[in-house]
């Protein structure tokens, strides 16, 4: 009855020392978790606005190369347009050339041979103008062909950029909240609750067990 006793004694308090340390371990438990969380959050928040600048950047970079296709074109089309008179210069060269020496030679101007001599310079004139002015086009369109990918991709990479920032921001601060919504000191409250109901009982049952040895051992 006395070891009984010493034991019902004993029992109660080891078992408070158990209660103790599990709410203990849910305090660190959901500590941990919660610390989790928020580094889960932070890296997800560095990790989208870090591609988001990239983003950023290659927008950036595309709408700068859109400008430089455009000055491209631009300068294309002044070329061509040197190069056109440069053209119409030497063919007018040419022709006066040819009609001061077919006045030279007594040739009347404008008929016959003559005509048909100035003709064909004015034609080859107009043939290497069309020829110039539609390379120079072909080409100032094909620069603009592609300023026109480059502010597509700008916009593309911008929205991207965009939806990233949001989409991490979104994610990070639910993650946050989620880290919000656990209390360490609340599940060690928990645990203690959780356990000092079975204390009790069990510190009554013992209680009851050593009455009764000892109602026997009065007899």
């Amino acid at each position: 009855t006395e070891t009984m006793q010493s034991i019902g004694k004993v029992a109660p308090l080891m078992q408070i020392a158990g209660m103790a340390t599990q709410a203990i371990g849910a305090y660190y438990g959901a500590k941990i978790q919660q610390e989790q969380l928020k580094a889960q959050a932070s890296s997800l928040r560095y990790q989208s606005q870090s591609q988001s600048m990239t983003l950023q950047f290659q927008k950036d970079l595309a709408t700068i190369n859109a400008g430089l296709a455009e000055a491209d074109a631009q300068q294309l089309l002044l070329a061509g347009e040197r190069e056109a008179g440069q053209i119409s210069r030497r063919y007018g060269r040419a022709k006066s050339s040819n009609r001061a020496s077919m006045a030279a030679r007594g040739i009347q101007l404008g008929v016959g041979s003559a005509a048909e001599v100035e003709a064909s310079i004015d034609l080859a004139k107009e043939t290497d103008m069309l020829t110039i002015n539609a390379n120079r086009v072909r080409a100032a369109e094909s620069a603009r062909m592609q300023r026109t990918n480059y502010q597509t991709q700008a916009l593309m990479s911008g929205v991207s950029a965009a939806n990233v920032a949001g989409a991490g921001a979104m994610s990070a601060s639910n993650l946050e909240s989620s880290a919000g919504t656990i209390s360490p000191f609340g599940g060690a409250f928990t645990s203690l609750l959780g356990t000092a109901g079975a204390v009790a009982n069990t510190w009554y049952r013992d209680n009851q067990l050593a009455e009764l040895l000892r109602n026997r051992a009065g007899k």
